[in-house]
């Protein structure tokens, strides 16, 4: 009987413990575990798991400790009990961190059931080099003389090991990019490291944990090098070497022994240098691999370098390298040939099946000599030969020249590739799917969202969406990856900001190349059109893109709530919005070169004026005013009273000019253009009293484009938001069903498995648009995935919750959907809108995370007969009834899961 209680009670105690709260998933810097980090005052967040509803935070307590088991002796820092809902962003306030020291941290919280959790997993994180005399190491390049193709540089150094390694930590950078061994084994999953930055203003470095690497006795450090992004013929036009001509490492490597004892390995003049297999390497033509002259165990102890060549010490700066925090490239997705065949001209050709970004690994056995040659495409031609002509003067080439005897395998190391279809040359035999996969690169940020529907051809939409992310977010936001660009244009990436929040966790990502916008813009404030910078200097300033200054640092704050990159980044938006209002005359900015709604609905011989053409400037007066806008919504985060009563009385002034130079008296636009009447209406660039009428006539324009868009890159992301604003849900529904050119789901049915830059990149009747410019992965159009979350799904921010911290549930039921289900990863959790038509019931489920609050809109006219589990709505003491409206009900509700089922009529 005793044992029977005594099993009971714990049995309860178990059950107990689960139903409490627990405190999960610590980052720093929104990292787990980071290594390297430079900022003296990290910021601190965790989540919370909860089963009760209702979960809140009401206090926390963080400890920093300077060893794991730290924690009960003297603490570096602790916060005490603090009575405070925050559980992100809390920043780092104790002694001084020191450079390459690693700091241990837990954490608990009081919730608003009364229970004290117990203290979190230990999390950690290290710092990097903090100074510039940090660094020991000096720079080096190869000392030999370099051939006309640059082949890759090998660097090597040995030293001996005759203690216990207790920890080792590697820091290393590059001129160019660099993969590092130790004793032959690559150091990290990284690639194309140290990733692309404003390099002659900010230079990354990458830090290792390399602690279990060493073997007692010899050891030996190797670097391969190559040009990457930093020289070499690279941007738009001929312009090569845009950072410097040499090719440089800089490496050190810090060891603490067992007995206390330290000692630092660096590069410096005792390495050596020489060249192996790698005999070219560049982003636009690929790579050359001559496996003869491989160096086999090169980077290992055992290798004889007697003839290798010394290195040169050079004086390059150290002031300017900086932590890495953003996700480096890594390897993901592997794909096995879909097809092979051969085309009409006679191309052995392989269909991998996915348009994707990276490169194909390839298992040959030849004779010595024989060169294989890897050409990559992205589509085949209508003839369904294979189709290079967009690549433009881009090769995306590999070649490989085979050692001979037994089985090789082939893949680059310094470039990549945008590709569906291979081309194999100087292959004998037969191919064998078994000896091919490509592999995805991409930065290896976090998957946050989901969505999918019940219509398939949407589904693909979605799928083709994030692939458009996954190939061209590679260590920066490119425009497309395959051609001679791969390029940072900022306006692509602020119209597609707000849907990369959903995908992927992109705010480390976006920070950095925020910060990397600022270090290249003007000192007249005017914005580059490409970030990092590589064109020249006269390309700056157009509308929508210099825009990228202000409109991602306010969504990325509205997305994760973290105040730091408004902080950092409002000097670079008043410089800009001061660059515009320098540019203007009576508050109209009517001069500088706009690219406008790029890649509109254009007409081929327009001879009835069907063209979906808007004036520039009216495009640059909206942005104008938007940039404006979020300039003052910052300044009212800072407290910067002043600039919010100087900018509120400036954007008056830009406005009223728009109506003036713009409108008629009843409220046309100039350029009756679908792009006009959503800028106007998004950026509320009309008075109240005009709105609507000015919502009617965009639907009237897209009827009589018998329901297609006409917009381009500036005018999609805002047109089905806009639709919905006005009460033309149904409308937006229409659009984005809409199967035929100019449409979203035109591409779907054309095989597209990426987003095409262009609407009509593959045209009906087969053939391609102009091939100086049709790429078939390009995200800008891809921004309608916001939409789909935000209204389709009905996920979004509530009034000022900024980061998800009070949510808005308000789907939107249309089209020809059965189901929508959405699940996104916020800064506090899990949250999830899916909802379902189930006969005469809609059937609502949402899960929202602990220490959030949400407000939940049900799309019905009454409270009568809304169940959530099972149980009438007015019983439920979890839910609060806020708001009821025409066809809405507001409920409030706290963390949980809620199951509504509505009484639902479908539309016919």
């Amino acid at each position: 009987m005793i044992k029977r209680i005594i099993l009971l009670c714990l049995l309860l105690q178990i059950v107990m413990v689960k139903a409490q709260t627990q405190v999960t998933n610590l980052t720093t810097e929104g990292l787990t575990n980071p290594l390297g980090i430079d900022n003296l005052q990290p910021h601190f967040s965790w989540q919370l798991i909860a089963k009760q509803r209702n979960t809140m935070q009401l206090a926390y307590e963080i400890k920093v400790a300077e060893s794991e088991t730290g924690f009960n002796k003297d603490l570096l820092w602790t916060t005490g009990k603090v009575i405070s809902d925050q559980s992100i962003h809390i920043p780092y306030n104790g002694k001084p961190l020191e450079a390459g020291k690693r700091y241990y941290w837990q954490v608990r919280i009081w919730d608003n059931k009364g229970k004290l959790t117990t203290w979190s997993n230990v999390a950690y994180w290290q710092m990097g080099l903090l100074k510039e005399n940090d660094w020991q190491a000096q720079w080096i390049s190869p000392g030999y003389e370099e051939e006309n193709d640059r082949p890759s540089p090998l660097l090597r150094k040995e030293f001996k090991i005759n203690k216990k390694v207790k920890s080792a930590t590697a820091y290393i950078t590059a001129h160019g990019l660099y993969e590092a061994q130790i004793n032959g084994k690559k150091i990290g999953d990284k690639y194309f490291t140290p990733g692309w930055t404003s390099y002659k203003k900010r230079l990354q470095y990458q830090v290792y944990d390399v602690s279990d690497m060493f073997t007692n006795g010899n050891n030996a450090i190797g670097v391969m090098l190559g040009s990457g992004w930093y020289r070499g013929y690279f941007s738009l036009g001929n312009f090569k070497d845009i950072y410097g001509s040499d090719i440089s490492l800089l490496f050190q490597l810090n060891i603490t022994y067992t007995d206390g004892s330290t000692e630092t390995i660096i590069s410096d003049g005792s390495w050596k240098s020489s060249t192996g297999a790698v005999r070219s390497s560049n982003i636009y033509a690929g790579e050359v691999i001559d496996a003869r002259l491989e160096k086999l165990g090169w980077a290992t102890p055992e290798f004889n370098d007697k003839d290798w060549s010394g290195v040169k010490v050079q004086s390059f700066p150290k002031n300017i390298l900086i932590g890495t925090y953003n996700e480096s490239v890594t390897r993901h997705e592997k794909f096995i040939p879909k097809k092979i065949f051969t085309t009409p001209k006679g191309e052995q050709i392989i269909d991998f099946g996915q348009n994707l970004v990276g490169w194909v690994t390839l298992k040959v056995k030849g004779e010595a000599g024989q060169k294989i040659t890897i050409s990559h495409a992205e589509v085949l031609d209508k003839e369904g030969n294979f189709y290079t002509e967009n690549l433009r003067i881009a090769k995306a080439q590999d070649v490989y020249i085979l050692k001979g005897g037994k089985q090789e395998i082939f893949e680059p190391h310094f470039t990549w590739h945008g590709f569906r279809y291979v081309k194999l040359e100087g292959f004998s035999g037969e191919l064998k799917p078994e000896d091919f996969e490509a592999c995805a690169l991409y930065s290896n940020m976090e998957k946050t969202g989901s969505f999918t529907t019940s219509n398939e051809l949407i589904n693909q939409l979605q799928h083709n969406i994030e692939w458009g992310l996954k190939g061209n977010f590679l260590d920066v936001p490119t425009d497309c990856p395959q051609r001679d660009e791969r390029l940072g244009w900022t306006g692509d990436a602020q119209v597609f900001f707000r849907t990369a929040s959903f995908l992927r966790g992109v705010n480390n990502f976006f920070v950095k190349w925020m910060k990397d916008l600022a270090a290249d813009q003007f000192p007249d404030g005017s914005v580059t059109h490409v970030v990092p910078n590589v064109l020249a200097d006269f390309e700056r300033g157009s509308s929508g893109w210099g825009d990228a200054a202000t409109i991602i640092p306010w969504n990325m704050y509205l997305a994760y709530g973290d105040k730091r990159i408004l902080e950092t980044q409002y000097q670079s938006m008043k410089n800009w919005v001061n660059y515009i209002q320098s540019q203007s005359k009576n508050n109209l900015w009517k001069q500088g070169r706009h690219f406008g709604d790029w890649l509109f609905y254009n007409v081929q011989d327009d001879l009835f004026g069907d063209s979906a053409i808007t004036n520039k400037y009216l495009i640059a007066q909206c942005f104008y005013a938007h940039s404006v806008q979020l300039l003052i919504n910052a300044a009212e985060v800072l407290g910067k009273t002043d600039d919010v009563k100087a900018y509120n009385l400036l954007l008056q002034e830009i406005k009223d000019a728009f109506l003036k130079e713009y409108t008629t008296a009843n409220g046309a636009t100039v350029s009756d253009t679908q792009t006009s009447y959503v800028l106007a209406l998004h950026f509320d660039m009309l008075p109240e009293k005009l709105r609507q009428q000015a919502a009617d006539r965009l639907a009237a324009n897209i009827r009589r484009y018998d329901t297609h868009l006409t917009t381009g890159f500036l005018g999609t992301p805002y047109l089905c938001h806009v639709l919905s604003r006005f009460n033309y849900t149904d409308l937006a529904f229409e659009l984005l069903l809409q199967k035929t050119y100019p449409s979203w789901l035109y591409p779907v049915t054309k095989d597209a498995t990426t987003i095409w830059e262009r609407w009509d990149g593959i045209k009906p009747d087969g053939s391609f648009e102009n091939s100086d410019m049709n790429s078939f992965n390009h995200y800008a159009y891809g921004a309608i995935g916001d939409w789909m979350y935000r209204v389709v799904a009905g996920i979004d921010i509530e009034g000022d919750g900024i980061g998800y911290k009070k949510i808005r549930i308000h789907p939107h039921i249309g089209g020809d959907f059965n189901y929508v289900s959405a699940d996104y990863k916020t800064p506090y959790g899990k949250l999830s809108s899916n909802w379902k038509i189930n006969g005469n019931r809609l059937n609502l489920k949402t899960e929202i995370p602990p220490n959030t609050v949400a407000y939940i809109n049900i799309p019905t006219s009454s409270l009568e007969g809304i169940t959530e589990s099972g149980k009438n709505l007015s019983a439920i003491k979890e839910i609060e009834i806020v708001e009821k409206k025409e066809n809405i009900v507001i409920v409030k509700a706290g963390s949980g899961i809620y199951e509504f089922s509505i009484p639902y009529t479908v539309k016919k």
